[in-house]
């Protein structure tokens, strides 16, 4: 039996397509989400609706984001859910949330079982929208979580780490195993939590400094901060920091890259701001 061949669809490699199959873990996922009626619940990537299935059962109306056509058609057609289902059939990469959440009138849920070979990207952009998301719970490989909730001092925090946890309190919920799904991925996942603060602990003027001085140091991971920073602050204004300049990226805290940051934004001209770009 082809194991891509899960309820008459084949699970495409290149959507990152593993299917969930296990009922307490979807029952689980559920329960976590709480959804209600009236909320301006958003699936990414409902699949062959496991998740949406249920989702929808607590639910009058819902939207779902799917890329594959296939899929799209089963989910316009579903006996139960056809008529609670607006369905925005794109890449979630180029979704303009905020644009939804106006429309809507209301803070977003999201949530889904998000494919594994876009999950970070797709991270990284939502977090541009967190001011129009009210939550969003995911289903990640469990590698995406452990660097989510990362702390200083870790081997695997980074840039992942300091801009989801600016953003989001993380919450990991439930640890998944490679047999819950069809075809089965070959790691093991964690479902996860993202609420956005509703008011950002260390405020940054222009995230954009955040972004870049965080892309910067974490590319160079292996180089002292005074090396990596080294065109950006002197030892000294790095010390004024409470910054050893000896430290390497993955000893900055993330309230420290925040005042880095918003150093930046205070004292970049016009002129200067190619670092930007």
């Amino acid at each position: 039996m082809n194991k891509r061949v899960h309820r008459g669809h084949f699970a495409r490699k290149r959507f990152g397509q593993n299917f969930l199959n296990d009922h307490f873990i979807i029952d689980s996922i559920v329960s976590a989400i709480h959804p209600k009626p009236g909320e301006a619940i958003m699936e990414i990537g409902p699949g062959l609706g496991a998740l949406t299935e249920v989702v929808g059962s607590f639910v009058d109306r819902m939207m779902v984001i799917e890329l594959d056509r296939n899929l799209v058609t089963r989910l316009a057609n579903h006996a139960v859910l056809q008529d609670k289902l607006t369905i925005y059939q794109q890449d979630a990469m180029v979704v303009n949330f905020a644009n939804i959440a106006q429309q809507v009138r209301q803070p977003l849920r999201v949530f889904g079982n998000l494919p594994y070979n876009i999950s970070t990207q797709l991270l990284f952009h939502l977090f541009i929208y967190t001011h129009a998301i009210l939550d969003m719970h995911f289903m990640l490989q469990k590698e995406v979580v452990d660097r989510l909730v990362a702390k200083p001092d870790s081997k695997v925090y980074g840039r992942l780490s300091v801009m989801a946890q600016y953003y989001c309190n993380i919450i990991p919920l439930l640890q998944v195993a490679p047999t819950s799904f069809t075809p089965s991925p070959k790691v093991n996942s964690t479902v996860v939590r993202l609420v956005p603060h509703r008011v950002i602990q260390n405020p940054v003027g222009d995230v954009r400094m955040l972004t870049r001085i965080t892309t910067k140091t974490f590319n160079q991971r292996r180089k002292t901060i005074r090396n990596s920073l080294g065109d950006l602050f002197t030892s000294v204004q790095l010390l004024e920091f409470g910054i050893d300049p000896s430290l390497r990226a993955e000893n900055v805290s993330v309230a420290q890259y925040c005042k880095l940051a918003n150093c930046l934004s205070d004292s970049f001209s016009h002129t200067n701001r190619e670092f930007l770009r």
